[in-house]
């Protein structure tokens, strides 16, 4: 039996998402904005649903306009380019400076937190899981698979 010399290393992000700039800030942009997008679904599905009467709105009026033109699945398309708008821009600065760039996205990825705590502090307060309407996810084909 023939071992190896070499050690393995252990997987880490340089070498999943490649030797970039700002790859990891990247990725932590795209998963919270992620997060946004689904807690904002997720909100104005249960003020659909909602028995006490309240509802949800979109704070942003672009969205908002996506929102009534195009119902739900054009705001999620709206909001999901504007998260590519994000990195391709701070791809293009992070080639001539990439400080700038990796500012950006910490800027970017601080304000998408704060707007994701607070939509998770109102769907805890409105029912939280227990009012999640699944036909509502049904609907924008979130949940195709679930019975």
């Amino acid at each position: 039996m023939v071992k190896s010399r070499a050690k393995e290393k252990p997987i880490s992000f340089r070498l999943v998402l490649g030797e970039g700039v700002v790859q990891q800030e990247m990725l932590l942009f795209v998963l919270i904005s992620a997060m946004d997008v689904l807690m904002t679904v997720q909100l104005l599905t249960l003020g659909e649903s909602s028995v006490k009467g309240e509802s949800f709105f979109e704070s942003n009026p672009v969205a908002q306009y996506f929102n009534e033109r195009w119902g739900l699945e054009g705001m999620v398309y709206f909001k999901f380019s504007m998260v590519g708008l994000v990195c391709v821009v701070s791809q293009i600065i992070a080639q001539r400076k990439p400080a700038v760039a990796r500012w950006l996205l910490l800027g970017a990825i601080a304000v998408v937190a704060v707007v994701v705590v607070y939509s998770l502090m109102l769907f805890l307060q409105h029912g939280g899981f227990a009012a999640i309407d699944l036909t509502a996810a049904r609907r924008l084909g979130a949940l195709r698979y679930v019975v």
